[in-house]
Parts: C-alpha cells; structure tokens; sequence
C-alpha cells in the first residue's frame, strides 16, 4: 500500500515567451522542477505529517515520481493579476483523512485566494466531520465555527500571485502539496 507519511507545501512563479517555459521556471522557483510530477486529487492521508519545504526536499531524488495537489494558472495578458493555491485542513483524530484544495484565480488578491483555498479544504472536512456550518458565512465566522467544533486541528494554504508580464510574455504561477512515502 502507498501511504504518504510526510506532505510539505511550496510555490512558485515564472516568466518566459513560451508558456511550458513560464511553466519550468515556476516549477524551478518552487523547487519542485527535477521530479516527475503526477497531479493526484485532494485527500490528506491519515497519519500525515505537515513539515517545512526544506525539509520536504532532502527526501528528494531527481527524478523520482512525486505526488502532488497542483494548481496552477497562467496569463499572458500584460498586468492581468492571476493566482494558484491549494489549502489544507487537518482532522484533529490523527487515524482520519483531511482535505486538500486547489484554487486559482484571476483578479483576486493572494490573500483572498489563500482565504478561498483554506476555506475549500476547511469545509469539505468539516462537512464529513458532521460539524454544522453555515456555508454561505463569512470565512471568518466559519474558521471560529471549526475551531469550536474540536474536530479541525490545523487549516492553512499556500498561495502565489503575479502580475502578468508587462511586454507579454507569459508568467506562470503555481503552489503544490508534494506528498511523500
């Protein structure tokens, strides 16, 4: 069975005349670019441990096959402001599986996209965790709600905004969750 027992966060942006090289340079920026990356969908394994992108990287080989929550946006409109994020909420009972999202956006800020994606992966916890929430209230009331509830021991996100290039030329961003056996 392929378990991940460790799962960091990083991000990045990148700027290049062709888009798979805007794309490289994010990827690069990240630190994540000499893998093999495959984009998996949004569960936080159970018994997962959240530890830094330094750390993260010195169970790294190039090359290897790594496993990721990727979201990623591009624009090649001059000063079109653009975002990637992806959220992560944390069940407080270890053995039970928690939430990642992904988001990206055009126009919003990175705070507001780091606020939606923490939000995404908060409420889709929350909602297999029975806990009662209004879905349409404000992040913040929400985000008080889970902390009562006892059930959502730690929320958080990863976001990176750009503004497009201003001669045009394509600018990537993304954030990842690179999972790790």
């Amino acid at each position: 069975m392929f378990l991940p027992k460790k799962i960091f966060i990083t991000k990045g942006v990148g700027v290049h005349k062709e888009k798979l090289s805007s794309f490289e340079l994010a990827l690069r920026d990240a630190e994540i670019a000499p893998f093999n990356i495959v984009r998996v969908s949004s569960i936080y394994p159970p018994q997962c441990k959240l530890i830094s992108r330094e750390a993260g990287l010195k169970y790294l080989t190039p090359g290897q096959i790594l496993y990721c929550v990727v979201s990623e946006n591009s624009t090649n409109e001059p000063n079109r402001l653009i975002a990637a994020s992806v959220g992560i909420a944390i069940p407080k009972k270890p053995e039970q599986y928690g939430y990642l999202s992904e988001h990206h956006s055009f126009g919003w800020t990175e705070e507001h996209t780091n606020d939606y994606a923490e939000d995404l992966a908060a409420s889709m916890l929350a909602t297999i965790l029975g806990v009662k929430f209004n879905p349409n209230s404000s992040y913040d009331r929400k985000k008080e709600i889970w902390k009562i509830s006892n059930e959502i021991v730690k929320t958080t996100a990863a976001t990176q905004s750009a503004r497009g290039d201003k001669n045009g030329k394509w600018t990537t961003v993304l954030a990842a969750a690179v999972l790790i056996t």
